[in-house]
């Protein structure tokens, strides 16, 4: 089993790289699952704070003031969204091969799965000169941060363009597949 590790700042194209990446894997028979470490606090913004995505795509105040004020600093849950992360993963492993995670905040994070799993793949997206819309409180969060000085990763992408990112994804893909034997 593979793990892709996708991080970056908000807006610079981790999704969507994902999304070009699982297209890739598929394309060379493998079956891939996107998962996001936050999605329990999506759930919570969904259904307890009438968060409503149509409205308002990226509820990022909410993200950040949950998951790391609350959770991580007050509650202590430091590995939370991890825990909940490996427990899907263990489930969801009886029907994918690989797993791609499109959205990994702090240096912790990637090395937390690198040392919980053996086969894993770190990317980075950047996205230069591109305006994200986050207010100054949001763009000097840790979430937005926390990436700045590390340097570890397999690849760095240069978000430049859509067919860039898709470039990136295939070439990623067989790099895998030549350089690291099978992708499961």
């Amino acid at each position: 089993m593979k793990i892709f590790v996708i991080g970056g700042k908000a807006k610079c194209g981790k999704t969507t790289f994902g999304e070009s990446l699982r297209e890739q894997l598929k394309n060379y028979g493998y079956k891939p699952c996107v998962m996001h470490l936050t999605d329990p606090l999506y759930g919570y913004a969904r259904n307890y704070f009438e968060w409503n995505e149509a409205t308002d795509p990226k509820p990022r105040e909410f993200l950040q003031k949950m998951g790391t004020e609350l959770i991580r600093e007050k509650l202590g849950k430091k590995d939370f969204l991890l825990n909940r992360l490996f427990e899907d993963i263990e489930i969801l492993s009886n029907f994918f091969d690989s797993f791609i995670i499109t959205d990994a905040r702090l240096i912790y994070e990637f090395e937390s799965i690198k040392n919980k799993y053996d086969d894993v793949v770190t990317i980075k997206i950047e996205r230069k000169q591109y305006d994200n819309y986050l207010s100054e409180e949001e763009a000097n969060h840790i979430t937005e941060k926390g990436l700045d000085n590390y340097e570890d990763f397999d690849y760095i992408i240069h978000n430049s363009s859509l067919d860039d990112l898709e470039a990136s994804a295939l070439e990623i893909v067989r790099n895998e597949e030549k350089y690291g034997g099978e992708i499961i």
